[in-house]
């Protein structure tokens, strides 16, 4: 896709990936809007934004009341003229075996971070589909191919969304809408913000390092996503074994592994965003 004078809502785009890749949008010379809850770091971010020499619009808005999704998504068409790219970034984390949180921390983490994909998603297809032309793109995580402890409900969500994006592809597909394009993108930990303590053991940090910064995976969204197109784009690329070994090893011995690269105590020092 030539990104030059598309146009792109980003949901949680105030700061961490969201932010990064706003970044990138506008200097790809993309019309850029935001969805945040926190008024004060958009404020930020548009002032930012707009530093750069970036057309950008914001809007406070909590992505799992569908109305004001909606209704932000009608506004994006009129001060923007219509919707290209759609970034479903927006996420929630509450650390803690299942039992050790409420109801409604395990509620709001399904809420947050996958039922409102199901909204932003409706928002934006219909026109997507009219023109056969748009790209979505849906943040899923390392989680999304592997169990972690401390981590089980984010990890259902992130598993989700995955399966979303895949079959939303082919539904479009379907439809003869071809030019409809989706990508799910797969973050491991990440060395500063929402996991920022979270670490494998020494042989899985040799394996799968932290990622350094959220401009990494910014960059993976618009470099391996928008412009090339990618399915599914993963970082560091080496999380492609999780997949190549769940595929080959007998179940026990990809567990073991698992075990051995310390994937199930890698919650254990979480601290998260300050």
């Amino acid at each position: 896709m030539d990104l030059s004078g598309k146009r792109a809502i980003i949901t949680g785009g105030a700061m961490g990936i969201g932010f990064a890749t706003a970044k990138h949008l506008i200097k790809e010379k993309c019309t850029v809007t935001i969805w945040d809850i926190n008024g004060k770091e958009l404020k930020r971010a548009k002032s930012e934004l707009e530093s750069l020499g970036g057309k950008v619009f914001t809007h406070i808005c909590d992505v799992t009341d569908k109305e004001k999704v909606y209704d932000l998504a009608k506004k994006a068409k009129k001060e923007m003229g219509g919707t290209d790219i759609l970034i479903n970034n927006a996420g929630y984390v509450k650390g803690g075996e299942l039992l050790d949180q409420t109801d409604e921390v395990w509620e709001k983490t399904i809420q947050v971070n996958l039922t409102s994909m199901l909204y932003t998603i409706r928002a934006v297809l219909p026109e997507m589909y009219e023109r056969n032309s748009g790209h979505i793109v849906n943040i899923s995580s390392a989680s999304g191919f592997l169990g972690v402890a401390g981590l089980s409900v984010y990890a259902a969500t992130k598993w989700a969304v995955w399966g979303l994006t895949e079959s939303m592809r082919y539904e479009a597909w379907n439809n003869g809408k071809r030019g409809v394009r989706w990508t799910s993108i797969h973050p491991s930990y990440l060395s500063k913000g929402m996991f920022e303590g979270a670490k494998l053991g020494f042989l899985g940090n040799l394996i799968v390092p932290l990622v350094k910064s959220h401009d990494v995976i910014a960059r993976a969204i618009v470099d391996g996503a928008l412009k090339k197109g990618k399915y599914s784009v993963r970082r560091p690329r080496s999380l492609r074994l999780t997949i190549i070994l769940r595929g080959i090893l007998p179940d026990v011995w990809f567990q073991k592994l698992m075990i051995l690269m310390g994937v199930h105590r890698s919650m254990e020092t979480w601290r998260g965003r300050a």
